[in-house]
């Protein structure tokens, strides 16, 4: 059937061509249980060409050929479980055949899971019959080879492949590795909305490349993106500080103070108003002053400092057992008598002192928080605190105006009650988790290896455990009332936290938890990298010296000019990531978006990955240590010198900058900054390889 499919195909077709196959092909195998294994066949084509699905949609059956992966000489020894998984197709309206085509471009990925039946089975070998097209015209269909190395150490030996050619002239049929559902792809296609006439995916395409050129300069954006990220944060821990027993019960107090004792409503008003303003004025005065005392460089660089990250962790303990009930942390009494007493005076400058003796009286509540974000803050760097305590004084200042313009909202508050200590109960969990976060992060700055991924996760099981027998009622804090009841709203939150501990736990076993990526240790930083129970089976591929295998086995080198010379030797460009241990983002990046296929076959096969660490503690050699001339500090460590190499080039200290490079050390583009998106990321790794 299939040498009578080549000869129909031969005959009508009139764009044959003998040019070189455009599309090359390789197998890889992981090791799932002990039978068990997914067979990953990945397909990387030129720039232009593409290649069909496996399946093909019901207008396409006169014309495009569908891929399908075959297998050989394996009756009776292997049995195929569920569907051959496809990554990267899509639709898309062809010339040539005038209709929409479900089709890959750049890099098609499958995945097949099978089970052996034979455990003497060493290797499979396989095929990839498809048919290659560009926008003119498509070539022959063929069938190229693939192996699959079922034991790590089998060799496949030469003519293994004419095992392919014997099938063919036998009209034997192999195992066809089975197709998606034609039925799913349809779904798809309507779902995607995608047009069948000519000039309205014309008019797509258009707009697509529109806006891939309006993303020349990324760096500004993602700059603002987290900014606004630190506000949303601070607003959101600024309402929770609202709902505390220091600060919540005050709103009908004031509010009633400006609004009875004022000459009239209006003034009552104004007066309010003025106080929230005030009341922004304060903490965001507090955040301009640690971004002046520190600069806004340094803060930056406060995030991968050990000492400082060890420090943090204390604090932030200390600031939880507060609001556990352990005992209350307050500012001196003196500083509120003094603030009272000015702001008896009245007028604009008692209404600024009202507004401090807030600040002041609701310290032992709000402190912890304030501190935290601040601590949150410093390892953004720049304006991140200043634009924190906006977003933080924001929220407590809102409801004091707002009230006192509609005073009969106020009917509508719920009363103090225990609730307002389960609040603060809730907060000093959540700070003590994030105490962990900088524990870890010191860890990993230094590689002690101590608070390893299992370590990080078991202990926040525990916390975030402790919390869910908290809200339902299993446990109790010292400032917790003698009510055995819990409420609705507190049972929801229990059961909340509850689930989120369960979907913690199978992280332990090597999960990748993409819901907290970048909080805890990366995969490759733990006991089991592989999860347990589970190890990586060795292949061909060689680590060049100087390098060696980094997240999701790609490899990278730690050093510029070791990595460059071996991008000289096998002409390929360069992508140098400016990352750090300590860096959230950078985890966040690797493992949401890194992971995804497309840009993962392209870091490994497109690309030499120069990663260089920031916050490497590792000690230059004393010849190679220098003072710096923009900072006139001495560069002593490994982290020092790619610091100095990233400000002096891109004047920046932020991570992570991702910056392409030819194979002379070239910028091919302009860097980018984290980018969580992974169709825009993977758009600029594209440009930056037709460059």
């Amino acid at each position: 059937m299939r040498k009578l499919l080549f000869a129909l195909i031969a005959l009508v077709s009139l764009q044959l061509t003998a040019q070189e196959d455009p599309v090359s092909w390789s197998g890889e195998v992981i090791k799932l249980t002990d039978n068990e294994y997914e067979l990953i066949t990945t397909a990387t084509m030129e720039p232009g060409w593409h290649i069909n699905s496996q399946v093909i949609l019901p207008e396409e059956n006169s014309g495009p050929i569908p891929t399908s992966i075959n297998f050989y000489d394996v009756e009776g020894k292997i049995e195929l479980i569920g569907e051959n998984k496809e990554t990267g197709s899509y639709t898309a309206y062809s010339d040539i055949w005038e209709f929409n085509v479900y089709e890959f471009t750049d890099i098609a990925v499958f995945k097949q899971k099978i089970k052996v039946l034979d455990s003497d089975l060493e290797y499979i070998i396989a095929s990839a019959f498809y048919q290659t097209c560009d926008d003119e015209m498509c070539l022959r269909p063929t069938d190229k080879g693939v192996s699959f190395k079922i034991k790590p150490d089998a060799v496949i030996p030469a003519g293994a492949f004419d095992i392919i050619e014997k099938y063919l002239d036998d009209d034997k049929e192999p195992i066809v590795a089975g197709a998606p559902d034609a039925s799913s792809i349809k779904e798809k296609k309507n779902h995607e909305n995608l047009a069948t006439d000519t000039e309205k995916v014309k008019e797509e395409e258009t707009k697509k490349k529109n806006n891939e050129e309006l993303k020349d300069d990324t760096q500004g954006e993602d700059e603002d993106r987290s900014l606004w990220g630190i506000f949303i944060v601070a607003f959101l821990s600024g309402f929770a500080a609202l709902l505390t027993p220091c600060v919540f019960p005050m709103i009908p107090l004031t509010v009633s103070f400006f609004t009875k004792q004022s000459a009239n409503r209006a003034k009552g008003i104004s007066n309010a108003i003025l106080y929230g303003i005030f009341i922004i004025v304060i903490y965001v005065l507090l955040g301009t002053v640690v971004t002046a005392i520190f600069g806004s460089e340094s803060l930056n660089q406060l995030s991968t400092n050990v000492y400082f990250n060890i420090a943090f962790f204390l604090i932030l303990v200390v600031f939880a057992a507060s609001f556990l009930g352990a005992f209350e942390i307050t500012l001196p009494q003196s500083w509120a008598n003094k603030a009272d007493e000015k702001a008896s005076k009245g007028g604009i400058a008692g209404i600024f002192f009202m507004a401090l003796a807030l600040a002041i009286v609701s310290f032992s509540c709000t402190g912890p928080i304030v501190g935290s974000l601040i601590v949150e803050a410093a390892s953004k760097g720049g304006l991140a605190p200043v634009i924190g305590m906006f977003g933080f004084s924001l929220a407590i200042a809102l409801p004091f105006a707002l009230f006192a313009i509609f005073p009969g909202w106020m009917n509508s508050l719920p009363k103090s009650g225990g609730w307002l200590n389960t609040v603060k109960v809730v907060l000093g969990f959540l700070e003590l988790a994030l105490a962990f976060k900088f524990l870890s992060a010191a860890d990993l700055v230094f590689q002690t290896h101590i608070i390893e991924r299992e370590v990080f996760l078991a202990v926040w099981i525990a916390i975030f455990g402790g919390l869910s027998l908290y809200l339902l009622g299993k446990i109790r804090m010292p400032h917790d009332g003698p009510d055995s009841s819990i409420s609705v709203g507190r049972l929801f939150l229990g059961l909340v936290v509850m689930t989120f501990t369960i979907y913690l736990i199978p992280g332990l076993w090597g999960a990748p938890l993409k819901l907290i990526s970048g909080f805890p240790p990366p995969l490759n930083y733990a006991e089991s990298p592989y999860g347990v129970g589970y190890t990586k089976l060795e292949t061909n591929e060689e680590v060049p010296e100087g390098a060696h295998l980094a997240v999701h086995d790609i490899i990278a080198f730690h050093d510029y000019n070791e990595g460059l010379a071996y991008s000289k030797k096998v002409n390929k460009p360069i992508l140098v990531d400016f990352t750090g241990w300590a860096c959230v983002n950078c985890r966040k990046m690797e493992e949401r978006v890194w992971s995804d296929p497309l840009i993962l076959n392209m870091l490994k096969n497109d690309f030499i990955l120069i990663s260089l660490y920031v916050d490497d503690k590792n000690k230059l050699p004393e010849e190679e240590q220098y003072i710096s001339e923009t900072t006139g500090k001495k560069v002593r460590t490994i982290g020092d010198k790619w610091m100095e190499f990233q400000k002096n080039n891109y004047e920046t200290a932020a991570q992570p900058l991702y910056v392409l490079k030819d194979k002379d050390g070239n910028d091919i583009d302009k860097p980018i900054a984290y980018t969580p998106d992974v169709e825009e990321y993977a758009a600029w790794l594209k440009k930056g390889l037709k460059k």
